[in-house]
């Protein structure tokens, strides 16, 4: 080939390559920055085998129209129970108007100790709209085990403590999964990622086979 054609045809693929380049990839663009792990399309669940403390089986449908977000914990938690479930507090408040959108559900690890009225009572500590829910022995180990928590009864002199999978699970206004908020996350990051979540439509990700 002669060297001026040559030259043409590597100018012209040249000029195509930086053409596309330039040119915004649709996947890329759309992608919403999340502080939480996107675990959209996750098979994680896909529901709860539990029940409200008034003994009404418990499903995530029951919120349609809402963002979900599921934390698993105990009443008797001294520290990252509290945390989280304060966080939640704050993260309500900082959605403003949207914070009724949100519904907060805690599962309890600790069927045995966590009786209803006490539940009720622990919610009513941090918000008055905030939900708890349990289930006997097996029905705890199932729920756990669908979403990937794990939990552990530890003996602590006469009595025991519980050792449980730190992880909050949001699930968007349509009732699928959609995050997985870190325990160190702050309650700004965590509301800018629900805000996200009501302002996009929800996209299979990459990260969901960490959990399935």
């Amino acid at each position: 080939m002669h060297r001026r054609t040559v030259l043409n045809v590597l100018a012209t693929a040249s000029v195509a390559a930086l053409s596309l380049a330039a040119l915004p990839t649709p996947a890329l663009a759309a992608a919403p920055r999340l502080s939480g792990i996107d675990i959209t399309g996750s098979s994680l669940g896909p529901d709860i085998s539990l029940s409200y403390t008034n003994g009404k089986p418990a499903s995530i449908k029951d919120f349609h129209g809402k963002l979900v977000l599921l934390f698993f914990g105990f009443t008797q938690c001294p520290d990252i129970c509290p945390t989280a479930l304060s966080r939640a507090v704050e993260i309500k408040r900082l959605l403003g108007a949207d914070g009724q959108r949100l519904q907060v559900l805690f599962a309890t690890v600790d069927p045995e100790r966590d009786t209803a009225p006490l539940l009720d009572a622990y919610m009513k500590a941090f918000d008055p709209g905030f939900i708890a829910i349990r289930g006997d022995k097996a029905q705890t180990a199932r729920t756990a085990k669908d979403f990937k928590i794990y939990y552990s009864k530890v003996a602590s002199g006469s009595s025991y403590t519980m050792d449980h999978t730190a992880i909050t699970y949001v699930f968007d206004d349509k009732g699928a999964i959609r995050l997985a908020l870190r325990h160190e996350q702050t309650a700004e990051q965590c509301a800018a990622d629900l805000r996200t979540l009501l302002q996009t439509k929800p996209t299979s990700n990459f990260l969901k086979g960490l959990f399935q």
